[in-house]
């Protein structure tokens, strides 16, 4: 018997990052300075999937140039604009001064969802999408000795490139809870974990405020803003 059969399951909370061949929305945000949200996709009977998107930004402009981008684009076969936009409370993404709902029909093929699905992978939440990359919050539940070979195979089937961004059990925050830092907005998210991520909780601390803040192309004071409501928002909770 070999050491990964010994090991137990875990339920391991993910967020990856994901740049593959053939998908539009990594060729959009690559190419503008706006940014899109995935909220979720269903399937077509015709092999295409459609997806509803947020598509965000500092300016109208930069989403308006985004979403004339994604219809223009040979990868995708209709787009369809959205009035009144979703929704969005204090808790929800934290998208920027601009922002349009959109629909989006394109290839199954083109997306690495199936391929992560197949491999254990259940996608947590919306899907942000900047810079021509996807941050996937995923959850699987295996060995942990077991998530590289499944990774592994994620991107020798789509030809992918997959990074861990961040890796944790269910049961690392206080009290067990799976649900604290559904607590965050997308940005407060992104900002507590690569605080985390980066060792700046520990004591001497590895890294600045400044540093982080470079790390992300945002100002120390918006940064600090960003940490300090996620810390508010958690410690209230766990409290």
């Amino acid at each position: 018997m070999t050491q990964q059969d010994d090991e137990e399951d875990e339920v391991l909370r993910l967020t990856l990052k994901v740049a593959h061949p053939d998908c539009w929305s990594l060729q959009v945000t690559d190419q503008h300075d706006a940014g899109l949200m995935n909220h979720g996709a269903f399937p077509l009977s015709d092999g295409n999937i459609k997806g509803l998107f947020t598509a965000f930004g500092d300016t109208r402009d930069e989403v308006a140039e985004l979403v004339d981008a994604t219809r223009d684009s040979p990868l995708t076969q209709s787009v369809l604009e959205l009035s009144g936009g979703l929704k969005m409370n204090a808790d929800g993404f934290d998208p920027g001064n601009a922002t349009q709902d959109i629909f989006v029909e394109y290839s199954e093929a083109d997306s690495i969802e199936p391929a992560l699905t197949s491999n254990g992978f259940i996608h947590e939440g919306p899907v942000r999408i900047y810079d021509g990359y996807e941050y996937w919050p995923v959850v699987a539940q295996c060995p942990r000795g077991e998530l590289e070979n499944r990774l592994e195979t994620v991107r020798e089937e789509k030809d992918a490139t997959i990074d861990v961004q961040h890796i944790s059990s269910v049961q690392s925050l206080s009290g067990g809870s799976t649900q604290y830092l559904q607590l965050l907005s997308q940005r407060q998210r992104e900002v507590f974990e690569l605080a985390r991520r980066e060792n700046y909780y520990q004591w001497p601390r590895e890294v600045s405020l400044q540093e982080l803040a470079d790390e992300l192309d945002i100002s120390k004071t918006t940064f600090t803003e960003h940490l300090r409501k996620a810390e508010a928002k958690l410690l209230n909770d766990i409290r």
